[in-house]
């Protein structure tokens, strides 16, 4: 035991220790970010541009260890085109990371502030409208801010600062009336602004054919970590996009659950189960 215990004391004195600790922290850190970026792009179209690079590097490696001369000599002079063009294909994954970076702690929007009863109000008040809207066939885009600031995006609408009630929304989509095209921009249970223009998502992005208003909304839940309630005026269908996925053909009892579970105040402890994302049909809508 005497002779363990010297052991244990000469390794703890030497310098090996640190170097084994520096060793474990830069391991750990490295598979913290490896999952972070697992997670970021997973089930979008960024996995298969992941292939496409990791292709592109295996044949580069491929050339330099076959003394491929020209082949190499293409990749090393196409090495910065290449490093640009993986910056421009994964803007919106780049955005969404430094996005998550930048958060700090329990800092949130004002919506994780609110109690529950004036969130329940809230969610009661959108079912409402939402509902009226449908059978009506009436289109609308409402944004759900959360710790992603929208200010950029309310800016390029009207601003409202009032508070969230069906009727408020009904007369906002009401068809023809001035902000009816725009989308609506909700911060807790005030209406932040509204006739508000969003960021399309890339015909390279999506699978299939949808409406602008579809496109509006998925194009910013790329960007941002807001919640995009779309409705359908052609088919008075409910959709909700959220971190680059589309939610499809909701109910008014399933929407009241997708929004409490994506939205609900971090400072409750018990939350709904996330809801299951479903891959989207090919349909077209609008």
């Amino acid at each position: 035991m005497d002779v363990i215990l010297r052991d244990i004391m000469v390794f703890l004195q030497s310098g090996d220790v640190w170097r084994h600790v520096r060793d474990l922290i830069d391991i750990g850190l490295v598979a913290f970010f490896l999952y972070r970026l697992f997670l970021l792009v997973r089930g979008t179209q960024a996995v298969q541009l992941m292939f496409g690079v990791l292709l592109l590097a295996l044949i580069g490696l491929l050339a330099n260890l076959l003394d491929l001369r020209l082949l190499s000599w293409i990749f090393r002079n196409a090495a910065p085109a290449i490093l640009v063009g993986i910056i421009v294909l994964f803007q919106p994954e780049i955005r969404r990371a430094l996005d998550q970076f930048g958060r700090i702690g329990f800092i949130g929007r004002p919506l994780s502030h609110y109690n529950l009863q004036i969130f329940n109000r809230m969610i009661d008040e959108v079912i409402r409208a939402t509902t009226k809207l449908t059978q009506r066939f009436t289109g609308a885009l409402i944004v759900f801010e959360k710790e992603t600031g929208l200010e950029n995006y309310a800016n390029s609408g009207i601003r409202i600062n009032g508070e969230l009630t069906a009727e408020f929304l009904e007369a906002i989509f009401f068809p023809n009336s001035p902000l009816h095209d725009g989308a609506v921009i909700v911060r807790g249970n005030q209406i932040l602004a509204a006739g508000c223009v969003l960021p399309l998502a890339e015909e390279g992005t999506v699978r299939e054919r949808m409406g602008t208003r579809h496109r509006a909304g998925l194009g910013l839940s790329m960007q941002t970590d807001a919640v995009v309630l779309i409705l359908s005026e052609e088919l008075g269908q409910i959709a909700v996009a959220h971190e680059g996925k589309l939610l499809r053909n909701l109910d008014p009892d399933r929407l009241r659950q997708v929004l409490t579970s994506l939205l609900q105040p971090r400072t409750e402890i018990h939350r709904p189960p996330l809801p299951v994302w479903r891959r989207p049909p090919g349909a077209s809508v609008r």
